[in-house]
């Protein structure tokens, strides 16, 4: 959740619009759903501690991207949204032992709706 909400708040930073949060249905969720310009982002943020061993990004693994994809899918049928979607992970890093934020590190288009495998 705090990890969720650092992400929001670093989108709107950016200049994204959040749309939705926890987006859930029947086949999978989305943490975050965002507009840029004419992009939707659907968003996957993974929060970790601090560790230099490995890295949240490698945790969306080919099944949680097949989830998010159908999530998405159901999403743009839903809404009749037209915008062109984009599929984007954000990396959370928190302090072990004050649980703050230390690091966001932003993933646009980490992985795309034809690929196998992921970017990162």
């Amino acid at each position: 959740m705090l990890g969720e909400r650092a992400a929001a708040k670093y989108l709107r930073h950016q200049g994204y619009k959040i749309l939705e949060k926890n987006y859930k249905t029947a086949v999978g969720e989305v943490d975050i759903i965002a507009r840029q310009g004419d992009i939707v982002a659907f968003i996957e943020v993974k929060t970790r501690a601090v560790s230099p061993f490995i890295s949240g990004v490698y945790a969306v693994d080919s099944s949680k991207r097949a989830h998010i994809l159908r999530t998405a899918s159901l999403y743009l049928q839903q809404t009749g949204m037209t915008l062109q979607p984009r599929f984007d992970i954000i990396e959370v890093e928190l302090d072990r032992t004050t649980h703050r934020v230390q690091k966001i590190e932003h993933y646009p288009d980490a992985f795309s709706q034809t690929e196998s495998y992921g970017r990162y």
